[in-house]
């Protein structure tokens, strides 16, 4: 088992960066392929980027491809999500959650473990 728990949400204009983190409890958090989804208000969740157990293989959302990045440090127990150039339109709550599946999981039901969300707000 594993315990997610999300950081780095706040307030940023349109057009600036943030970059999440992921902190995972255990010694076994490179064994887990991991995700971040988001969901913004009355919206149903939605994958955003999944990131392999070793990190060399990434799949994003399509239409946020080239604005945000997945990354992890399997010694630190840390995945990230590097955003730029953001819009309005990316404000919602950010979630991160862990899969045992061996592979990039892009689908909400196949992650087993999920963080509480961090709130992320675009001004514009």
């Amino acid at each position: 088992q594993v315990h997610v728990v999300e950081s780095g949400g706040g307030l940023v204009q349109a057009g600036g960066s943030l970059k999440l983190s992921c902190e995972a409890s255990g010694r076994m958090f490179s064994k887990y392929a991991m995700g971040w989804f988001r969901q913004a208000p009355e919206k149903d969740r939605q994958f955003v980027a999944a990131i392999n157990q070793n990190g060399d293989n990434t799949y994003y959302e399509p239409s946020l491809r080239g604005r945000f990045t997945i990354s992890r440090d399997n010694a630190k127990n840390t995945v990230y999500l590097q955003m730029h150039s953001l819009k309005p339109e990316d404000t919602a709550v950010y979630y991160c959650a862990a899969s045992e599946l061996q592979t990039v999981v892009a689908l909400a039901h196949e992650y087993d473990y999920w963080g509480q969300g961090t709130q992320v707000t675009v001004s514009s």
